[in-house]
This record gives C-alpha cells, structure tokens and sequence, in this order.
C-alpha cells in the first residue's frame, strides 16, 4: 500500500529564488537582494532576508565575543572556534534551502530570526 506524501513547504520557481541566494553571498549580495526585493517581493526573498540579517548580526557578535573569549586561553578559543563552526553550519544550511527554493529556518536560531525581524521585509 504506498502513502502519498503532501509537501506542505514546495519549491518556488527559480525566478524567485535570486533574492534568496542573493542574501546569503557577502554583504554586498544582501544589499542587492534587498534592493531587488524592494521592486519585487517574494514570500521566500522575505523569508531568506530575514534569515541572512539574523545570521549576518550573529557573525558580528560573534566577533564581538571573540575578542573577550580570546583572552581566556585554550577554553576562550575552543568556544570561539565552536561557536564559528557553528555559525557556518547554519550559514550553510540557510544557503542550501535558498537554492532548493524553500522556507527553512536554520536551525535553533532561524525561528528566533522570524519573530524578531518579522516587520522587515514585506
């Protein structure tokens, strides 16, 4: 007996997945995909900006708390070197979704980026 499997989160057509691809490559490529979302907007451009902002503004504190973590040694920078680990783990996940044209937050901070960034990007 087969199931038929119902894909509650489909792929978006290709067109609509630059602004999504875009925000992940560098700064710059966040800015065009904003500047390209602003003439016109996507579900998943929304979704994929709020997702890049979050982790560009976790890098920064990343950076931020690295500078303290540096100065406890050995622990300081095991942590430091997780946390980055981390962060391109998720970066990576993020990037990934993007290509395949679908909405899925990264993981344990993705839902967080969502909430807090819901008013950005219509």
């Amino acid at each position: 007996m087969a199931t038929d499997v119902i894909d509650l989160n489909p792929p978006s057509p290709p067109e609509d997945r630059s602004v999504a691809i875009l925000s992940y490559i560098a700064v710059i490529g966040f800015i065009v995909a904003v500047v390209i979302h602003g003439n016109k907007p996507t579900r998943l451009g929304a979704f994929h900006l709020r997702q890049a902002l979050g982790l560009y503004l976790l890098g920064f504190v990343l950076g931020v708390a690295g500078v303290v973590l540096m100065l406890i040694p050995v622990l300081g920078w095991l942590v430091w070197m997780a946390g980055w680990a981390i962060y391109f783990l998720t970066w990576i996940l993020g990037f990934i979704a993007a290509l395949s044209g679908r909405q899925t937050p990264s993981p344990v901070v993705g839902s967080l980026f969502q909430k807090w960034f819901a008013g950005a990007f219509p």
